[in-house]
């Protein structure tokens, strides 16, 4: 189920002042869409070199259906954590310690943790892969290969190990750890989004198929924003909320469902932290 209950304009704009943000919910949304319009351009632009027009959902759905065998997708994750490596150090982007780069290992989630968490996640110098797990219905089982591709995973392995989370963590650990306590989710996740910002403006993704993988992220952060603000303010209900990150940004249903299950239970702007978080240090 779907369960969580809306904390209303006044608590929103409440957590907005609380994160020192120059801004209403009404225009955080807004930044959201222009963002989504953005992408769905980007998106048409890459589906044109792939022959299929304007038509990004078919060029997206092209790209989905482009993943590994259950049982191989720890070891894809791998290799791009150490191409992402490579291309940080090639690049001079940042520094990565060298104890950094040797300290990070995989485990995969479970079925339950695939409910509320469809993709990957970061936890104890651990990226937490997302694949099909043999216990899981077919259909569902299907849904989440295709929505941990290859392209999909070339853009979560970085956002999660180097330079995304791993790295940050690493440092957070070590250097000026007082800064904890004001930890926020415009830097905890903005870190990682910037990354994938600069990965982009350096090329990572090397064909129109690769691009699509990095833009149905930017356009999932977009997204975020507007369904999270608008299910808090009472606009939108859970299952509008599935249909809408079904249709603008082009998830499988259980991947849909698995987000909007995390939204509806958590602040309304750890998911709009993503990408405005990434924003703001871009500026």
């Amino acid at each position: 189920p779907l369960v969580g209950d809306p904390i209303g304009p006044a608590a929103v704009a409440e957590e907005i002042g609380f994160e020192f943000l120059p801004y209403t919910a009404a225009e955080l949304i807004a930044i959201g869409e222009r963002e989504l319009a953005w992408g769905e351009g980007e998106m048409k632009k890459a589906a044109r070199e792939m022959g299929l027009g304007d038509d990004w959902h078919a060029a997206l759905n092209q790209v989905k259906s482009d993943y590994v065998q259950p049982g191989e997708q720890a070891e894809l994750v791998a290799s791009i954590g150490r191409e992402a490596v490579e291309f940080v150090q090639r690049h001079q982007f940042v520094s990565i310690p060298a104890l950094c780069a040797e300290t990070w290992q995989l485990s995969m989630l479970s079925p339950e943790s695939l409910k509320t968490i469809p993709y990957a996640a970061y936890g104890g110098q651990r990226v937490l892969v997302a694949y099909a797990n043999q216990s899981m219905e077919q259909d569902d089982k299907v849904m989440v290969m295709r929505g941990n591709n290859r392209a999909f995973t070339r853009l979560t392995a970085m956002h999660e190990l180097i330079p995304g989370h791993h790295l940050q963590s690493f440092q957070a650990e070590r250097y000026n750890t007082h800064r904890g306590i004001f930890s926020t989710p415009f830097y905890v996740e903005g870190w990682p989004l910037y990354c994938e910002l600069q990965f982009w403006n350096r090329g990572w993704a090397r064909t129109p198929q690769e691009r699509i993988g990095m833009l149905f992220w930017r356009m999932n952060r977009a997204a975020r924003i507007i369904v999270s603000l608008q299910f808090h303010l009472g606009q939108m209900q859970p299952e509008a909320m599935v249909e809408f990150m079904l249709h603008r940004v082009g998830h499988e249903k259980f991947g849909a469902t698995s987000e909007v299950r995390r939204f509806v239970r958590a602040s309304p702007l750890y998911q709009a932290g993503y990408l405005l978080g990434g924003l703001q240090l871009l500026a």
